[in-house]
């Protein structure tokens, strides 16, 4: 039986709560982060809060094990006195939808090999994929997420409002969403590119350019000429 304590009250806890309560050999407590006495003694305290309030929390914690959640913050960002290490998930979290943990990739850390193989039964116990990661890689790991999941998804967003614009609904291009996602898990992302700025195909790029609003142009710029770049 492992114990843990989870400290924080929004999506990632929730979902971890929900997901370890299911779990025979997992004993989980949840705390909110504004109240901080009398927090059980636990295998693993982790602080699912705010990046923001991963060093005031974790100073107060006395327990053996803390971890937190963040992809980019370090571990030594936390301030506890006690051993340390990281348990980040590498995917979005929603406050309505359910989390399929098995095939979340959790991105381990901690100071020695028990800890870790501690964070490892932990992962195990309600997913499948867990990779040894340190701190550098991890910040890397999350910028890059950003760029594949935060600003793809305001893509999304600006195709979705040239489609309202122009009276087109939006779910026509959710095939073409769908085959792109695909595609990139059996070709390389540099080979899967496709569309007006790898055919060099000026006309298409101005036709393109004058049927969107100034920061939409803007946009459309940028990413047009960092493909480009990128062919060279």
């Amino acid at each position: 039986m492992i114990s843990i304590v989870i400290i924080g009250d929004g999506n990632v806890a929730k979902h971890l709560v929900n997901a370890f309560l299911k779990v025979d050999t997992i004993n989980v407590t949840q705390i909110n982060s504004r109240k901080l006495e009398n927090i059980p003694e636990a295998d693993i305290t982790i602080l699912a809060v705010s990046d923001a309030a991963i060093a005031e929390v974790s100073s107060k914690i006395k327990n053996s094990f803390v971890v937190h959640t963040s992809g980019s913050f370090s571990m030594d960002d936390l301030k506890n006195t006690t051993n340390k290490g990281v348990f980040y998930m590498l995917q979005t979290f929603s406050k309505d939808k359910e989390v399929d943990f098995s095939k979340v990739p959790f991105c381990l850390e901690a100071q020695n090999e028990e800890d870790y193989l501690l964070l490892e039964k932990l992962a195990n116990s309600i997913g499948k994929k867990t990779y040894a990661i340190n701190s550098e890689q991890r910040k890397a790991i999350h910028v890059a997420a950003v760029f594949v999941n935060n600003f793809t998804n305001h893509l999304y967003k600006i195709g979705n409002d040239i489609c309202i614009e122009n009276k087109v609904p939006f779910e026509i291009l959710h095939p073409l969403i769908d085959e792109t996602a695909q595609k990139i898990k059996t070709l390389s992302p540099k080979k899967a590119q496709t569309g007006p700025a790898v055919r060099n195909d000026e006309k298409t790029i101005e036709n393109h350019l004058h049927l969107l609003n100034n920061e939409q142009q803007k946009i459309y710029t940028i990413l047009t000429k960092s493909i480009t770049d990128s062919l060279k």
